[in-house]
């Protein structure tokens, strides 16, 4: 069992084990396909109670309902979706072939890549090592995870519980620093995905160049919501401050700022200060705290967020705790706060947030509050809340975005038949349902040539022959 970080010299040997099966045995047939997803949706059915206590373990509070809801719940789903379809996503498809060439026939063949690295983050560690393996293990692949090392707790839980259920040449877990994470990232997969942040996806995305090994990188970003000027504005208020603090905000898809009507952001203050009270009684106590509500994972990310906020008030923004008195430094916990009269050069604007503190930000139109997010690198997410139709079509064709839900918050990563992945900034490349399936395949194109075919009068020597029908071709 892999408990201890894994040294340089025993993680090249697991993925030569994998790499040597790999290329030795290209076809996997479905059954050995669904024996995998079926011990992996075992595995989380019944582990995920132990592993989400190791995890909170890790975070010094995070309730197992959370987890639950938030990681086993949709990672389960995401099994079944595939049990379900991955026969069929199998299959050889069909392609048209050119005119000139029939009655020859073209496919396509999904094959198996073979070994894919998946490097997870701390945040949502159970659902994306489980997502990602869903695509990987229903492509027919055999795959080793990384882990962070921000949670050891739930790293050596994993390990365990996978190596009771799968064999080290089928699935392996890797526990480790930075250095080993650096030394997983140069291994030659045949398909890496890294799931964290754009400045750690740059040193990811070099480090598997070096071998060609192609990258999907699931990032983050400023992920903004709009609040339309026909919205139902309670209930914007409520979906918005719910998707910004489950796990305390620690969500890659969180929404990060908030576009608000001007007349509007006393009103939202006040509505999401209600929404707190309600969510989280008790977190304005001193020392009591909600037992509901998530710490930060470690004392680093707390200072940086506390640096974030005194920066914004040096800047002139003004800072609106929802729940004063409620921030504890023993327990990592901060208490949600809103910013207002946030300048656009100040940090809090320019860096990802990644915890329960939300900016405020004023428009006078649709076409400003567009004009403000098309001005910033592409967000991974984009919340609307609005009832006009046309509304709705118009924001929807004006901004780029890796994904959207309308009229709520998060659910587009829980569709397990929407890709899911960024664009620009905030990655490249999707998995999920079949995304994830042709993501972790090789679809192989096929050309299947008739006995009976023209090719004989196109060869050498050339002349008038050749000439005429070359003519007959271009200008038909």
């Amino acid at each position: 069992m892999n408990e201890a970080p894994i040294p340089g010299s025993a993680l090249h040997e697991r993925f030569e084990v994998q790499f040597g099966r790999a290329r030795s045995r290209v076809e996997v047939p479905w059954p050995e396909r669904r024996d995998r997803l079926l011990r992996l949706k075992t595995l989380l059915l019944q582990k995920g109670t132990l592993l989400g206590e190791a995890l909170a373990l890790d975070f010094g509070n995070r309730p197992i309902e959370e987890t639950c809801l938030l990681e086993i719940f949709p990672a389960v789903e995401g099994i079944r979706h595939a049990l379900a379809r991955g026969r069929r996503w199998m299959r050889p498809r069909r392609r048209s072939t050119g005119r000139w060439f029939l009655p020859a026939r073209s496919e396509v063949i999904p094959q198996p890549l073979g070994v894919v690295g998946i490097v997870a983050p701390w945040n949502y560690p159970i659902l994306l090592v489980a997502g990602p393996l869903t695509g990987a293990f229903a492509a027919g692949n055999t795959a080793l995870v990384k882990l962070s090392e921000y949670t050891p707790q739930f790293g050596q839980a994993l390990a365990r519980c996978v190596a009771e259920v799968f064999a080290p040449e089928e699935l392996w877990v890797v526990n480790g620093d930075a250095a080993v994470g650096q030394a997983f990232c140069a291994l030659p997969f045949d398909h890496l995905l890294f799931t964290g942040s754009t400045g750690v996806g740059r040193e990811v995305m070099r480090a598997a160049s070096a071998n060609l090994t192609p990258v999907t990188l699931e990032l983050g970003g400023k992920s903004p919501a709009i609040i339309g000027p026909s919205a139902d504005f309670e209930r914007a208020v409520e979906r918005i401050m719910a998707g910004k603090l489950l796990n305390a905000g620690q969500t890659c898809i969180a929404p990060d700022y908030v576009l608000v009507p001007e007349p509007l952001i006393p009103r939202f203050v006040e509505a999401a200060r209600e929404v707190v009270q309600r969510t989280y009684p008790g977190l304005d106590r001193p020392g009591a705290g909600s037992p509901d509500y998530t710490s930060m994972i470690s004392e680093r990310h707390m200072q940086r967020l506390q640096d974030l906020l005194t920066e914004a008030r040096a800047c002139g923004a003004e800072l609106v705790s929802l729940a004063p008195g409620g921030d504890n430094m023993t327990r990592r916990i901060i208490a949600p706060v809103l910013l207002t009269d946030v300048p656009p050069t100040a940090k809090v604007m320019q860096e990802e947030i990644f915890g329960p503190v939300l900016p405020l930000i004023p428009y006078r139109s649709i076409d400003e509050a567009i004009r403000f997010v098309n001005s910033r690198p592409r967000p991974l997410a984009l919340y609307l809340f609005e009832r006009s139709s046309e509304t709705i079509r118009f924001v929807l064709a004006q901004t780029v975005s890796g994904g959207v839900t309308v009229n709520d918050t998060l659910l587009h990563i829980a569709q397990d038949d929407l890709p899911f992945g960024g664009v620009g900034p905030s990655g490249m490349g999707a998995y999920h349902g079949s995304s994830g399936f042709e993501t972790f395949s090789h679809m192989k194109p096929v050309f299947r040539q008739s006995r009976i075919n023209a090719m004989k009068l196109f060869s050498p020597p050339y002349g008038r022959r050749f000439e005429a029908m070359m003519k007959f071709l271009v200008g038909s």
